[in-house]
């Protein structure tokens, strides 16, 4: 991929992202499913200003839905999403979760 603003779809704001936040200074995004470490590495370097020490990632699968309609039975899966668990450096911070 070579557009750095399409990798980062998103932060991922939960009770659990926050307390990692606070603890490890780790902060969890949600990223393009065809992104790898060095180019989510990059995108944050560029867009947030900070450097980077760790990137995790983890693939979540879509969970299955079955609905009930006049038409019968439908069975369907929820699309998978990656997350990306990025470690700053010591005294980095994004304002970007501040905000919220």
């Amino acid at each position: 991929m070579k557009d750095l603003s399409k990798i980062i779809l998103k932060p991922v704001i939960t009770e659990r992202s926050n307390a990692i936040k606070e603890t490890d200074n780790r902060f969890v995004f949600e990223v393009h499913p065809k992104a790898n470490k060095r180019e989510i590495r990059l995108a944050v370097e560029k867009l947030f200003g900070v450097a980077v020490k760790d990137v995790r990632t983890c693939v979540m699968k879509g969970k299955p839905k079955t609905t009930t309609m006049k038409g019968g039975r439908f069975t369907g899966k929820r699309p998978d999403r990656k997350k990306a668990f990025v470690t700053l450096a010591q005294g980095q911070n994004i304002d970007v979760f501040e905000q919220v």
